[in-house]
């Protein structure tokens, strides 16, 4: 049987929402990694109305920004552990990355960045050529 009300219990939920716990971070968990020509980064917003998504980018960062709506306070909750309310995370992007083609979807409670990798940043070759051969003079 769940226990209704819990003083003890209900500090130490508080504590986690605010400072988080290894396996639940009061941040919006991400994953990151490059993928060819692009960098791919995805958050977890389960249960958020992408109407309330929001992405800002200034300079060379980006705040990824999330509501998932408040409990209906008619209910009587039994159990109430996912995060309400506002969320929001930045990530500080390098130099390399192109900010202005940032391309953004979201599906199944993921959201979806996609930063190509500037082309100034991309490896290229540089053909060396030969000086033409040195004809001897004659003295």
């Amino acid at each position: 049987m769940l226990m209704r009300t819990d003083p003890f219990r209900d500090l130490d939920r508080l504590t986690q929402q605010v400072y988080g716990t290894p396996a639940r971070p009061a941040a919006v968990p991400m994953d990151a990694w490059r993928e060819g020509d692009e960098f791919v980064v995805e958050f977890d917003l389960p249960g958020v109305d992408p109407d309330s998504l929001g992405l800002d980018v200034e300079r060379n960062v980006v705040t990824v920004k999330a509501a998932r709506p408040q409990l209906d306070q008619s209910r009587s909750m039994i159990a109430a552990e996912r995060t309400r309310g506002v969320f929001s995370r930045r990530l500080f992007l390098g130099e390399n990355l192109d900010i202005d083609a940032i391309r953004a979807d979201y599906h199944d409670g993921v959201l979806r960045l996609t930063v190509p990798i500037a082309e100034k940043a991309k490896p290229r070759r540089i053909e060396v050529t030969r000086e033409r051969e040195r004809q001897a003079i004659n003295a």
